[in-house]
Formats: structure tokens, C-alpha cells, sequence
């Protein structure tokens, strides 16, 4: 376990490694108005998640929830100033409207809660954040708004509009074969919110007592390039005064025969930090997913297990690096254990280029729940099919249809779902 001082020394062995970035060769840059580029993205979603228990009453929350919205979002990013440091500025706005709603089944993540009605959902809604950048030879250091990924934090897109970040971060890949970064990050936007809050625990499924902050988000790592097509990973990250985690990761592509193979091999160790608001945290998570890939055909085998007294701890409005995170499950319950078996086939290799499918199954066993003896079990299967209109005007339009079906045997934590999403969604460049 690193300690506090050995951390703020990799901040700041990572922060002199921008100002020493200096003394290397200069990026080229055309100018700020020059590589400036702007996109914008329509998408309209209709979701609909029935919880399977025929009423409305249920003290778990409705029976069913089922809206259609339309979101706008716009991103923009500008060049660089010349010279041996450029200055630029990000931008994010994002508009979201009301298409289909009612109180007795709101709550789907697309709209925010009605002021007026608690059960109902607004009807239109917006959010916006920038970011000011400076860039000398390959180290960039942004502060502002920004949509991370990273191993440890991934910001989550998985309804109308993402999820937003606020705080600084800093990246380089001035040493060959080296990308480094570090990151403090004190307050988000959640995906059907305004406001910004502080950044907290997520607590799906009751694991973790829910509206646990932390003052903030510390993170950083090395990505190191072993040979073409293997990558080694190193990440921490730290929630303060209530968990911090390691990551080690393994990220593998070999031509093998005919086809083409890759591996995605991880390990997180997950542990409550300082006055531990949430309690105890005591996770190991390991993550093993394999592909083969062959003539518009590929298929993946995973495997995911949980070591310790708690599920793996991970922050509201994002994505868990979990190879079993799907749809609608995370399959990161205390002491689970969970396997995947998936499909995809994409039609090109047939002549019909745009059109793709993907089917999976994942189960999960051994799981510990609270106040039972019993071993708890779940399961989830989910489809997709997916078509991207290859010309004319509606060229890049893709329409998604994609269906999930959850069950488990601790309805008391975790309800059954049948669940639909219909995703239509456009982009095109505004600069």
C-alpha cells in the first residue's frame, strides 16, 4: 500500500516531467482556430425496464419505467497556440428534451426528477462545462470540465447525455512507449442532472450506505508498451477518507492463424481510505475476457471473480473496469464469481456493410448477501443488433435495438428486469 507522502511524490515526480517536456522536440501545431473541431451529436432514446412485479405499490420503487427523450450534444475542441507552449480551450454543452413520460413510470436515467412532481420528470433540461488546456511537445494538462477514461474512472454514457467531470488532469507520452497520467477530480455531473455534486460512492444494489463523498478524486498511472500489441498497466486511485485501489492490467492483440486474437487481463485490489465513510471496503477483483475474431465473426469468453468481505467499490456516474459489466448487471458482489460467453458478427463480411449483432450470457454465482445465509444467484442475457447507414444523406445514422433480461435470487437487493433500449444517434462535424 502506498502512503500519502509516497503519492503526492508520483504527483509530483509527474508534474516535473511537464515542465522538463519543454526541453524536447516541439509538436507542430497549425494554430487554435486552425485544428480547432466541433461535433455534434443528436440521439434519441426510448427506454423501457419492467421490473417483472405487476404493481405500481412495490416498496421497491414502480413496477416499470419507460420514457423517450432527445438529447443534443456538442463538443468542442480547439487547436493550440504556436510556440513551445500552446494554450486551448475544450468545451461540452449538452440539451436534453422530453419526448414521452408520466409520473408512474419515470425514473429511467434519460431526464432529471420534476421539481414540482418528485415522481415526475422534466421536461427539457440542459448542462455545460469547459475546459482551459496547455500543451509543451507531448504533455498536455487540462483543467475544467472534461469525460475521462481511465482505467480506474470512466465516465458513464449509457443513457441520453454523459456524465460530466470537473478538476484537473495531466498526460504525457514524451518517453517512448510510456503514457502517463495524473488527475484530481472534485465534482461531476450525473447524466440526468444540472447540478454539480460532489464526487461520491456509487451504491448500487444497497451495497454501500448511499450519499458517501469524498473531498476528492485522486488518480494516476503508466501505460507502458511492451512489445506491438501488448500494453502493461499500472493505476491507483483514491476516493478520500473512503477507499483507494491498485490496478494492474494486461492488454494483448496477436494475429493468430486466420484470425485475430486479444486479451484484456486485470486486477484490482480495493481498500477503505482514511476515516472510511462508507465502513469497511475490502475487495480483490479479477477480470479475464478473451476474443478470437475471424470473417465478421468473433467470439469472447470471460471470467470474473470477488475476493473479500464487500463488492468492488467504484464512483457514481461511471462505467466499473469489470469485463462482466453489461447492461443492466455489474456482476461485483461481495465473493461473486461470474462467467461470460459472447457473440458478435458483423455483416460486412458478407457484403453488407453497417449492420452488426451481438448476443452474450453472463452468470454469476457464490455471492454473499447481507442477512442470508443463502448463496445468492444471477444471471443476465443480452442482444443487439445495430445498423450505420453507409451513404445518401442520412449517412452515419445508427439505429441500436438493444434488449436485456436480468434475474436474481435476492429480490430484495436486486430486482428482475426485462429491459428495451432504442438508440437512434447522429453526428456530424459543426467544424
Amino acid at each position: 500500500m502506498l502512503t500519502r507522502p509516497t503519492r503526492q511524490r508520483a504527483l509530483l515526480g509527474l508534474g516535473t516531467l511537464s515542465l522538463c517536456a519543454g526541453l524536447m522536440p516541439v509538436v507542430q501545431a497549425e494554430g487554435f482556430l486552425e485544428d480547432s473541431k466541433a461535433n455534434l451529436e443528436s440521439r434519441t432514446m426510448y427506454f423501457n425496464r419492467d421490473f417483472r412485479d405487476g404493481s405500481s405499490s412495490n416498496p421497491q420503487g414502480a413496477s416499470k419505467r419507460e420514457e423517450a427523450a432527445q438529447g443534443f450534444i456538442l463538443n468542442f475542441q480547439s487547436g493550440y497556440t504556436q510556440g513551445p507552449v500552446g494554450f486551448g480551450i475544450d468545451a461540452l454543452v449538452m440539451a436534453g428534451f422530453q419526448l414521452d413520460s408520466s409520473p408512474d413510470r419515470s425514473g429511467t436515467g434519460l431526464l432529471p426528477s420534476s421539481g414540482s412532481d418528485p415522481r415526475g420528470s422534466k421536461g427539457q433540461y440542459a448542462k455545460a462545462g469547459a475546459a482551459a488546456k496547455v500543451r509543451v511537445s507531448k504533455t498536455v494538462f487540462k483543467y475544467g470540465a472534461m469525460m475521462p477514461d481511465a482505467p480506474l474512472l470512466k465516465y458513464n454514457d449509457g443513457r441520453l447525455l454523459p456524465t460530466m467531470f470537473n478538476g484537473g488532469m495531466l498526460t504525457s507520452e514524451d518517453l517512448s512507449g510510456f503514457k502517463l497520467m495524473a488527475s484530481r477530480l472534485d465534482h461531476y455531473t450525473a447524466r440526468d442532472s444540472t447540478d454539480s455534486q460532489d464526487i461520491r460512492l456509487n451504491s448500487k444494489n444497497k451495497r454501500y450506505t448511499s450519499d458517501i463523498t469524498g473531498n476528492h478524486f485522486d488518480m494516476y498511472g503508466v501505460d507502458y508498451t511492451i512489445a506491438p500489441g501488448l500494453v502493461g498497466q499500472y493505476h491507483y486511485a483514491a476516493l478520500e477518507n473512503v477507499y483507494h485501489q491498485h490496478y494492474l492490467g494486461l492488454l494483448a492483440t496477436q494475429k493468430i492463424g486466420p484470425g485475430t486474437g486479444s486479451a484484456d487481463v486485470h486486477f484490482i485490489k480495493s481498500h477503505d481510505d482514511g476515516s472510511a465513510r462508507a465502513g469497511e471496503i475490502d475487495n480483490q477483483a479479477f477480470s479475464a475476457l478473451l476474443a478470437y475474431a475471424l470473417s465478421g465473426h468473433k467470439v469472447t469468453i470471460g471470467w470474473q471473480t470477488m475476493i473479500g468481505d464487500t463488492s468492488m467499490p467504484y464512483l457514481d456516474g461511471t462505467n466499473p473496469n469489470l469485463v462482466n459489466y453489461i447492461q443492466v448487471n455489474d456482476f461485483a458482489a461481495a465473493q461473486e464469481r461470474s462467467w461470460q460467453l459472447r457473440y458478435d458478427y458483423d455483416f460486412k463480411a458478407i457484403g453488407l456493410s453497417g449492420l452488426s449483432v451481438m448476443t452474450r450470457y453472463v452468470n454469476g454465482d457464490n455471492i454473499k448477501v447481507a442477512g442470508s445465509d443463502s448463496e445468492g444467484k444471477e444471471w443476465e442475457r443480452d442482444s443487439e443488433v445495430k445498423y450505420v447507414v453507409q451513404s445518401g444523406t442520412f449517412k452515419d445514422l445508427s439505429v441500436r435495438l438493444r434488449n436485456a433480461t436480468f434475474r436474481s435470487n435476492y429480490e430484495k437487493f436486486a430486482r428482475d428486469v426485462d429491459e428495451t433500449r432504442l438508440i437512434l444517434s447522429y453526428n456530424f462535424s459543426v467544424l
